[in-house]
């Protein structure tokens, strides 16, 4: 007997064919990797194609992998993620690709595909810096326009680089060099001998 997975799986690797990096099935859902260059084409053909029908993608953010799985990744270090769904067929899909420039990230924009891709773009780029070509109005969303750097990068400082304050003499908000030492906080944990016993 076929399951729903199993139609899904083999109607994604018919269509999209040697597209495909890898393909896993985890927790009854499945994931595809796709390679930047085919990204673009592969989202269209998942869209259009009457055996996928993905109509809405509900969902895509940035990751930064540099300290992913403990340091042992080996991959693109900057990689986007899209989470499809097909109202028509009832199912879900997850969509990865890499930038394969890890000092600029580039990867195609889906507000061709989706126009729902507009502000998800914009925040992977506004906090990862991931470009996305084809995108017509990237810039920040959730960061100040005079914002320097991107805050979810792991190299990103905790603390930033800047503050901003009101300066009463000034009569204005200025911009000034961090006043916060860099610190690490490591809980501690005391518990007596019988802690939790009756």
């Amino acid at each position: 007997m076929t399951t729903k997975l199993d139609t899904l799986t083999s109607a994604v690797q018919e269509l999209l064919g040697d597209k495909i990096k890898s393909l896993s099935v985890a927790l009854g859902e499945i994931t595809i990797v796709l390679g930047a260059a085919d990204y673009l084409s592969a989202m269209q053909m998942l869209r259009d194609h009457p055996s996928t029908r993905f109509e809405q993608m509900i969902d895509l953010c940035g990751v930064d992998y540099q300290s992913y799985g403990d340091g042992r990744w080996e991959g693109a270090r900057f990689g986007v993620v899209a989470h499809l769904m097909s109202v028509n067929h009832n199912w879900r899909l997850r969509v990865r690709t890499f930038a394969p420039d890890d000092e600029m990230p580039l990867v195609a924009s889906l507000t061709s595909v989706w126009p729902a891709a507009n502000w998800y773009e914009r925040e992977a780029f506004d906090l990862f810096g991931i470009l996305f070509d084809g995108h017509d109005d990237l810039r920040r969303i959730l960061t100040d326009y005079g914002f320097i750097g991107h805050p979810f990068r792991k190299d990103f400082p905790t603390s930033g680089y800047v503050e901003m304050r009101y300066d009463p003499e000034q009569k204005r908000v200025v911009y000034q060099p961090v006043t916060i030492e860099p610190r690490e906080n490591v809980p501690r944990i005391i518990r007596e001998e019988n802690y939790g016993v009756r």
